[in-house]
């Protein structure tokens, strides 16, 4: 699910970087910090929106720190953060596929689905490539690219990653219809080519 949160940022900042541009220092070195990485507190941040307390200009105000001469800065921000709950339905797509389940990429999480979290009468299969299909049936098989829909049924919260445990043995979950891969696949591949901003969020939640 995704949230606006307002956060804050530690930056110090190299004596040589002061000057008429020093805000200009500082919103880079945020961007470069803070996109794309994950706390596990407040999920993978996709996006800043907005530097500063988003009244006015922004006018950094640093503290010069003794002994080295750099100055630290608390940089308040807003951001989009992506963070996945226990019973959430996700579109992602299929990295690995081997006898124990399945990897799901969502954007930057990735989802497993074990084995035992499928319908019962899907079978893996070790012909080239790798699959899950319904007996007879390889129309929708689960295999690597293919979009699948999953549902979180737990995560695994660390200081700098989520990890996720999905099921699709319910219904309407599992690999979805040509079409609605096609849609997806065009989708992420614009997303790829996104050229509007330089913090890397286009890399961050692919579709």
């Amino acid at each position: 699910m995704f949230f606006l949160k307002n956060l804050t940022h530690t930056i110090n900042l190299h004596p040589s970087y002061f000057g008429a541009n020093t805000s200009d220092y500082v919103k880079h070195k945020l961007f470069e910090d803070v996109s794309g990485t994950c706390s596990g507190l407040h999920g993978y941040i996709v996006a800043v929106l907005v530097v500063g307390s988003g009244e006015g200009p922004f006018k950094p105000q640093g503290t010069i720190q003794p002994g080295t001469g750099m100055a630290e800065f608390e940089v308040p921000y807003l951001a989009v953060v992506f963070r996945p709950f226990k019973g959430e339905v996700l579109d992602g797509v299929v990295t690995t596929v081997n006898k124990m389940g399945f990897f799901v990429e969502v954007g930057a999480l990735t989802v497993f689905v074990s084995a035992h979290l499928m319908p019962g009468d899907m079978k893996f299969s070790e012909d080239s490539p790798p699959r899950f299909s319904r007996m007879g049936d390889d129309s929708m098989a689960i295999q690597k690219d293919v979009v699948v829909r999953v549902k979180i049924v737990g995560t695994r919260i660390d200081a700098t990653e989520i990890f996720a445990i999905g099921t699709i043995k319910e219904d309407y979950l599992g690999p979805l219809a040509a079409d609605r891969q096609a849609t997806q696949k065009k989708t992420r591949e614009k997303a790829q080519r996104c050229k509007c901003c330089d913090n890397r969020a286009c890399k961050v939640f692919s579709f």
